[in-house]
Formats: C-alpha cells, sequence, structure tokens
C-alpha cells in the first residue's frame, strides 16, 4: 500500500498519478502529488516504477497501512529498489539489474486507459 511520499525528491512530473489505475494519488496545492484515497490502492507499484526521482515508498501490505517511519525508510535504499529490481529506465542497460519481465508497456498502457474516465461518459472504461 502507497505509504510515503517524498516531496522533496518529488519532481513534480505527476507520471505516479497518471499511471494509477485506482487514482490513489492527486495533485496537491504545491503542484506535487499527494496521497488521496490510500484504502484505494492496489500495491501494483506502478507509481514507484514510473517515478524517476524515487520519491515514492509503496509497503508490500496490501491490505492495511503501516505508517513506516520516513526516516528509516530513507535510510533503507529502499526507495527506487523497484525499478532498479525491475530493470526500468536508466537501469534498463546496467548488467546488475538484469530483470528485464517487468518491461510490459503494452499492459500497463491498457491498464491506464482502462482506468481513465471516459470522456463521453464520465465513468471509466469497462
Amino acid at each position: 500500500m502507497i505509504e510515503l511520499i517524498f516531496s522533496e525528491r518529488c519532481s513534480a512530473c505527476a507520471r505516479c498519478v497518471t499511471v494509477c489505475p485506482s487514482n490513489v494519488l492527486a495533485i496537491g496545492a504545491d503542484g506535487k502529488p499527494r496521497i488521496a484515497d490510500q484504502a484505494a490502492c492496489q500495491t501494483c507499484f506502478m507509481c514507484e516504477l514510473y517515478c524517476p526521482g524515487d520519491a515514492l515508498y509503496v509497503h508490500p501490505d496490501c491490505e492495511r497501512p503501516t505508517n513506516p517511519d520516513p526516516a528509516r525508510i530513507l535510510a533503507s535504499g529502499l526507495l527506487g529498489q523497484y525499478r532498479r529490481d525491475s530493470g526500468w529506465d536508466e537501469f534498463a542497460d546496467d548488467p546488475r539489474y538484469s530483470n528485464q519481465h517487468w518491461r510490459m508497456e503494452g499492459i500497463f498502457a491498457l491498464a491506464r486507459e482502462l482506468a481513465t474516465p471516459s470522456p463521453v461518459t464520465g465513468s471509466r472504461h469497462e
């Protein structure tokens, strides 16, 4: 479940908001993402995967918030681990991170499309 957003690491690119299939995140008054509906989080890690600043922390417990200590998470090296382990973005050509099975852009694009409200009906595509 999404737990933390480290605004000092966030570039306000809004990729995390765009890719979230359940609209957990929203843009705050400062132009950066905020957690709008934590209970709706599916723990899919899409927001972490697409965050170039490694500003998000999603805990693997998808049932309930764990309220982790932000300082401990920063010190742990967990920020960006999912992107590294997935061989995403700048890690795609790095031989230390060879796990390429997450490079499923077509499936992610379909998930985004299905999560986006229809301009005609205003409801999600189903």
